[in-house]
């Protein structure tokens, strides 16, 4: 009965997500089931989303666009490496990449990947979930990889600034207001300083600009914070490579090692297929050239299983 009343709760989300209106489509909450190979040692998590399009209005940006379609900055750029994110030529059409396979998870409860500067909220009772973009920690201020729970929940959030910003904002402590970086909302994670917060500077979302900690959009924080509770997982992972299935096809999602951890990417990525024990299914040549170039979206790399 509860799954029914939540699909039902859902069906605004749900319907024809390939045509719903950019507003809807950034709180999207998407079904998902993995599957779990025979002789694998992973199970594979599936696609979400759909590559929708966008028709530039003038004076528009990339970064509003983005924005609209619930993208943070790094995907729009790295799908559109020839567009300038500030003058993009009015009235052309545009590729929406909000495409994604989930990435792998032990508590489904809530995953950050760094790589791909995402945030994923699963509902495993319902098989559901929602992403969102996130901004993570600049150089010298890495965002931690590990596992936390939430610790605390706070509306109206005041903000201890660390001794490194002190001089740039010229106080120690800032309160509630347009002038906070926190935004409106605060989610306290047991990482010692770390939590996921909303933002004064929205532009910020899918770009390394914190001090470690987790930013959203202002209107994703808002939904965030009612999706979780103290004693939530946060699993905070480091993972560019994903692979994962729609149908009878396998797929493969490459993000730029941007905290610099992966010797070799190639290597990596082989050695994520064949733990799935799926190497003699993928075209070496796809998954070669997507980790050469990588999209940030879901490529094709199978014939049908």
């Amino acid at each position: 009965m509860k799954r029914f009343l939540f699909f039902l709760l859902m069906i605004p989300f749900l319907w024809d997500m390939s045509r719903m209106s950019p507003a809807a489509a950034g709180a999207a909450a998407y079904p998902y089931r993995s599957v779990q190979e025979a002789g694998s040692e992973k199970r594979m998590m599936p696609v979400i989303g759909f590559i929708d399009s966008h028709k530039v209005a003038e004076g528009q940006t990339v970064l509003e666009i983005a924005r609209v379609y619930g993208l943070g900055y790094n995907q729009m750029a790295l799908y559109h490496p020839g567009i300038d994110p500030w003058l993009p030529e009015t009235g052309i059409e545009i590729d929406i990449p909000s495409k994604w396979i989930l990435p792998p998870t032990v508590y489904e409860e809530v995953v950050i990947n760094i790589p791909e500067m995402r945030l994923y909220r699963f509902f495993k009772e319902h098989d559901m979930v929602r992403t969102y973009p996130i901004g993570i920690g600049r150089e010298g201020f890495d965002t931690p990889i590990t596992i936390a729970r939430v610790v605390e929940i706070i509306e109206n959030p005041s903000w201890t600034v660390p001794p490194a910003a002190w001089e740039k904002y010229g106080r120690k402590q800032i309160p509630p207001g347009p002038d906070n970086p926190l935004g409106d909302y605060w989610v306290g994670l047991s990482a010692d300083g770390v939590g996921i917060h909303g933002t004064n500077f929205p532009w910020g979302v899918g770009r390394r600009v914190s001090h470690g900690c987790i930013r959203l959009y202002p209107e994703h924080a808002k939904q965030f914070h009612k999706e979780v509770e103290k004693g939530t997982i946060v699993e905070i992972l480091y993972e560019p490579v994903k692979v994962g299935v729609r149908g009878n096809l396998v797929f493969l999602e490459v993000h730029p090692d941007i905290y610099g951890r992966i010797p070799d990417m190639e290597s990596h990525a082989w050695g994520i297929i064949g733990r799935m024990g799926i190497s003699d299914a993928v075209d070496p040549n796809i998954v070669r050239q997507s980790v050469a170039s990588p999209k940030g979206v879901p490529v094709r790399i199978s014939r049908e299983l």
